[in-house]
């Protein structure tokens, strides 16, 4: 199963939020559309970095008194790791779990396809191995012909 798959069936939509956008209204954007990342753009929505509800939580823990104030790009993680739509489910889980990260971006060149996360992942697989488990006790049970 390729990651192609996956956005086939979760659609391509991204949330994304200037860099200069507080993190209280990111918190207010996670919440909204319950999503649990965010891509930080530019002004020519060029894609910088990634805010995740770990890092507002650190933002928290660490800076509560400019809270309200303190804008996006202090916190996001810019060296973002990304995925292509061809690559192997397996293989970005693999890298998600690796990094410890839960949400990875899908790039091609430089267009952004779509953002998936780890839940995204374990469905995709868990519905791979329900088919499969169908057809081995199919053919176990001897419902094919021949």
């Amino acid at each position: 199963m390729k990651v192609k798959d996956i956005l086939a069936v979760k659609g391509s939509q991204v949330r994304t939020v200037h860099e200069d956008i507080s993190v209280i209204d990111a918190m207010s954007i996670f919440s909204a559309n319950r999503v649990g990342s965010l891509l930080v753009v530019d002004k020519n929505d060029s894609i910088l970095g990634i805010i995740a509800a770990r890092d507002v939580l650190m933002a928290v823990l660490n800076d509560l008194d400019r809270i309200t104030e303190l804008p996006v790009k202090e916190i996001m993680t810019r060296e973002l790791i990304v995925a292509t739509e061809n690559d192997d489910v397996d293989y970005v889980q693999a890298i998600m779990t690796e990094n410890r990260i839960r949400h990875i971006p899908v790039i091609e060149g430089s267009d952004l396809k779509g953002l998936i996360s780890i839940g995204d992942v374990v469905k995709a697989q868990l519905k791979k191995k329900d088919v499969e488990n169908k057809y081995l006790k199919d053919y176990i049970a001897d419902k094919y012909p021949g």
